[in-house]
């Protein structure tokens, strides 16, 4: 199979690349700049590099040319009216890009709950965009991923941790599900080898469930050293984005409600990530290195 996997140098179209290419297909990605250090690693992986953007009707013809499948991932939780103009006009270049294709699958990553009226700007726009592409009839499948476990790499979170501080602007008990950016890969590459099984659904994932108490008692673990939680106060998510707000205020109140149980039974070739698997392999080093 050769798929074009837009938005490759993110985690989880990075994941989705990765998957693809242990399990022998080909894989070909975006990049303005061929010879930065980012297409560089994909090179370096096996990915074929078409230059262009997915804002480029040419270019998204020339990377969509002779796939079988393309995978594309939704914009950042954020940004306001310019995020969600984006994400709709990322969703017309998967679109388009499947059409040029001739009826590639597109495999299109939104985000859990987006079809549940959460009133949460970010999800609704998500939301219309699933709409928008369901209407336009391509062969599309719906993937809606929770909170990536990735958000712990971000800089300001790793320093925190490295600092003994585990800070989220959740309550400690409240439950939180979320999913390893690997484990979106691996499904996403089981969509598309599987396509007639999935045509036409939509799909919510998650890996694991735990509270901001039983994180940090995990952290504490991996780093061997006490890791604390602390609640950042709701006021300062609203001074940054209302649009995060909301969603903040939707988690403690409501909640992702992936079935774990029977999403892990039902694919278990998946092998999904427990949160301290993940820590394991993804922060140890970090967090056995304190800064004051």
């Amino acid at each position: 199979m050769r798929a074009l996997v837009m938005g490759a140098t993110g985690a989880p179209g990075g994941a989705v690349a990765r998957a693809l290419l242990a399990r022998g297909h080909r894989v070909r990605a975006f990049s303005a700049r061929p010879g930065d250090p980012t297409a560089a690693r994909l090179i370096e992986l096996g990915v074929e590099i078409v230059q262009g953007s997915a804002d480029e009707p040419r270019s998204i013809a020339r990377a969509a040319a002779g796939v079988d499948a393309v995978f594309a991932m939704g914009s950042p939780l954020e940004g306001g009216l310019a995020a969600a103009e984006a994400e709709l006009r990322l969703g017309l270049a998967a679109a388009e890009a499947a059409r040029a294709a001739g009826g590639a699958h597109l495999v299109y990553t939104s985000v859990a709950s987006a079809d549940r009226g959460t009133g949460v700007p970010h999800f609704e726009g998500k939301a219309t965009v699933e709409r928008y592409i369901t209407a336009l009839g391509v062969p599309c499948t719906i993937l809606a991923p929770v909170c990536l476990m990735e958000s712990l790499l971000a800089p300001a979170a790793l320093l925190g941790l490295r600092r003994g501080v585990y800070a989220a602007p959740l309550p400690a008990g409240c439950p939180l599900q979320q999913i390893a950016a690997d484990d979106v890969g691996r499904f996403a590459a089981l969509v598309l080898e599987r396509r007639g099984d999935f045509l036409g659904r939509r799909i919510e994932l998650a890996s694991d469930e735990l509270t901001g108490a039983e994180a940090v008692s995990v952290l504490s673990r991996v780093a061997g050293r006490e890791i604390r939680y602390a609640e950042v106060p709701l006021a300062e998510v609203r001074a940054r984005s209302e649009d995060l707000t909301a969603m903040l205020r939707w988690l403690t109140r409501v909640g992702h409600g992936v079935d774990l149980g029977a999403l892990h039974a039902a694919y278990p070739e998946v092998g999904w990530r427990r949160f301290e698997d993940w820590a394991r392999e993804h922060l140890a080093g970090a967090l056995t290195r304190a800064v004051a």
